[in-house]
C-alpha cells in the first residue's frame, strides 16, 4: 500500500493548479511507497514551469477529467 502522493488540483474553469482559488478537482496523482519519495516528487514539481506541469498532467489524463473516483 502507498505511503505517500503527490497530486495536482485545479479548479472548475482549469485556469490554476495546486491548492488556491477554489481548486477541488483532481486532475493528477503519483503513489509513492516511501513519503520521502513523495516529498522529494513533490519539490521537484513545485519548481517546474506551468506548461511543464500542463504537458505532466495531460501525458496521464489528456481530457483533465475529475480522478477522484479513481481514489477515493
Amino acid at each position: 500500500m502507498p505511503k505517500g502522493y503527490v497530486y495536482i488540483l485545479t479548479n472548475f474553469t482549469q485556469s490554476t493548479l495546486y491548492r488556491k482559488y477554489k481548486c477541488k478537482y483532481l486532475v493528477y496523482y503519483e503513489a509513492f511507497d516511501k513519503i520521502t519519495d513523495a516529498i522529494d516528487r513533490e519539490k521537484q514539481l513545485k519548481n517546474w514551469h506551468r506548461d511543464w506541469k500542463i504537458n505532466l498532467i495531460k501525458s496521464a489524463n489528456p481530457n483533465m477529467l475529475d480522478l477522484s473516483d479513481e481514489v477515493f
